[in-house]
């Protein structure tokens, strides 16, 4: 039997009947989809994902990439499947057709890329990453740099990446020394050195186009003074053919847990001081142009992660419903019993709805923020996109923190269900461990999520957009409380989120008082808890959409949707008390982290 990689059937549900994709297609920028189109699209990328990305995920991580004389080589595997993902265009599903894309409706790309990040991570991201570079000269570019580079990145013809990190300038992106010179030409000379770059080099590309931060001469220091800059490998042509070789060079990769295959290069700029820029929008506004690829780049963190949790979450069911071992527990006493699938033994079966449940809610979450960015572009009435653009705004540390956060924790627990078997290389879930545990660390980690969180976000718009949040599940929960199957989850989830509320209201209060550090100190468990609190808003709206349809359906769909309402009763009744316990916590607000002297934390 083949890998499975994701649960289609849930794809389906959560796009057609959750989420009521169909609407978003009578938009006119959709006219070339229907639901007919859509399905088979993300059919023939579950077919490609499967038969030829699959196959290379262990080899590649074994082989891993290899750097010699300023070159980085991928797994040689990677060759075909990538010229196959290419000649498809599955890269650029989502990138509108002006820009070369397909201009597909961005949830039927999200369901193509969970597919294809679940079979391989590091080989899909050499094909797309090219679109976010993309999207930023669209958007902030001369009419000649759009000419010049963005096609030739959203076919894949070329790699794009975000030349950020310095090793004494991560998360302070401010204190980067990366300088830029202006020339008599108006071009830059740019010398600096930048780390953990992703696919800073690999060789299925001919060209490689590098976004840079960089410091002008004289400008302010900071992030006031940081300026962006288009960097190309090789020069480009008038005509569009390649000129001279640029002076930057990946000075070496790096040796890392997982994602073996992933060329995470550090870069030298100016060597021979001959690294020329070219200024991308205005001078000291890097970081604005820069947050907009960023903002996407960590959504695409939490679909990675979700997508090695999906992966993972798939081999432990399909293992626990295959692996014989022990008595089932009403027969313990008969030593003659026969040995049972695992998945007939209690724990296994509570630890497979931990996981079920953490990653229902996940991919629901997902598509809703998807549909939001969607929303945000396409709506018709102004306070409608200004709605869902706020609630992406507000949502995105969650979605990058949570879904990195649950995402490895659920590759954990699938681990867990193989035993020992689980932590050996003979099995992929061990490798999905090691490859998700990065999505918790770059673009930005969990702290820096919280700290936007409470720091940016709770008070965007006095609370308002907090506020309408909260709004919005409890329209979810009064329609949950019209259905008789889900109303006493709709009355929990209700008190849930009117603690959030409570909660919000007294750590945004305490981060404005001379307790901030205390405040900050309680900004992650805070986003947790308000994680969770979306787990359970989405795990209901599921099983408000499941239950009345349990009736008329077959046997398979009844027990699909079945199968909703035991994941909300389970995630409700057994994971929210803890969260209601999670904001308890919170309210107290010890500030002992604080008050800690650095001396007592040992370690001396």
């Amino acid at each position: 039997m083949a890998q499975e990689i994701a649960d289609r059937r849930d794809i389906d549900f959560v796009i057609w009947e959750q989420m009521k994709a169909e609407e978003i297609l009578t938009n006119e920028k959709f006219s070339d989809f229907n639901k007919k189109t859509c399905e088979m699209i993300i059919t023939e990328a579950r077919k490609l994902a499967i038969k030829e990305a699959l196959p290379t995920l262990a080899e590649g991580d074994r082989e891993g990439v290899c750097f010699e004389d300023g070159k980085v080589k991928v797994p040689k595997c990677f060759h075909k499947v990538h010229e196959l993902i290419l000649e498809g265009e599955w890269q650029n599903l989502q990138v509108p057709v002006e820009m070369g894309g397909q201009g597909a409706p961005p949830f039927v790309a999200t369901a193509a890329a969970e597919y294809f990040m679940g079979a391989n991570w590091s080989l899909y991201s050499y094909a797309a990453m090219g679109n976010g570079t993309a999207e930023m000269i669209e958007l902030y570019g001369t009419e000649e740099q759009k000419k010049k580079y963005i096609k030739r990145l959203t076919s894949g013809e070329w790699g794009g990446t975000m030349l950020l990190t310095e090793s004494e300038a991560g998360s302070d992106v401010g204190a980067l020394t990366t300088m830029a010179k202006k020339n008599d030409d108006g071009t830059y000379t740019l010398t600096g050195n930048k780390i953990f770059i992703t696919n800073g080099e690999f060789d299925l590309v001919e060209n490689i186009i590098h976004p840079v931060l960089a410091r002008i001469e004289g400008a302010p220091v900071g992030t006031k003074g940081i300026s962006l800059f288009i960097v190309p490998k090789y020069f480009v042509n008038d005509d569009g053919s390649l000129g001279d070789r640029n002076d930057i060079v990946c000075t070496g990769v790096e040796e890392k847990h997982g994602i073996h295959a992933s060329a995470t290069c550090s870069m030298g700029l100016g060597a021979k001081g001959e690294c020329i820029g070219y200024l991308l929008g205005e001078k000291n506004k890097g970081m604005r142009i820069m947050f907009h690829m960023m903002n996407g780049a960590r959504m695409a963190t939490g679909l990675q992660a979700l997508a090695y949790a999906s992966s993972a979450y798939m081999l432990a069911v399909n293992y626990a419903r295959e692996r014989i071992q022990g008595r089932d527990l009403s027969d313990f006493g008969n030593h003659e019993a026969p040995s049972v699938p695992i998945i007939k033994h209690p724990d296994v079966r509570r630890n497979l709805m931990w996981m079920k449940s953490h990653l229902d809610g996940m991919r629901s979450f997902f598509y809703y923020m998807t549909m939001c960015g969607t929303k945000a572009v396409i709506a018709e009435k102004e306070e409608e996109k200004e709605m869902a653009n706020d609630m992406f705004e507000l949502l995105t540390p969650l979605i990058k923190d949570f879904l990195s956060v649950k995402g490895h924790e659920i590759c954990i627990q699938a681990m867990q269900i193989y035993g020992g078997a689980g932590y050996t290389m003979d099995y992929p879930v061990e490798q999905y461990a090691r490859d998700c545990k990065i999505t918790s660390v770059f673009e930005g980690t969990s702290g820096i999520q919280a700290m936007d969180l409470l720091g940016r976000k709770l008070g965007m718009k006095k609370g308002g957009v907090f506020m309408a949040f909260m709004g919005e599940i409890q329209k979810t929960v009064a329609q949950a409380k019209e259905v008789e199957a889900t109303k006493d989850f709709a009355e929990k989830v209700e008190a849930a989120v009117n603690r959030l509320g409570e909660i919000a209201m007294h750590l945004g209060k305490k981060a404005l008082s001379l307790e901030f550090k205390t405040a900050f100190a309680h900004s992650l468990p805070f986003l947790y808890a308000m994680s969770d609190t979306v787990m359970a808003w989405m795990l209901l709206w599921r099983a408000s959409v499941a239950a009345p349809k349990m009736e008329k359906a077959g046997k398979k769909d009844r027990a699909f949707y079945e199968g909703q309402l035991k994941t909300a009763d389970f995630f409700i009744n057994s994971i929210l008390p803890e969260t209601m316990g999670k904001m308890n916590a919170i309210e107290i607000a010890t500030s002992a982290a604080i008050e800690m002297p650095d001396e007592g934390f040992g370690g001396l």
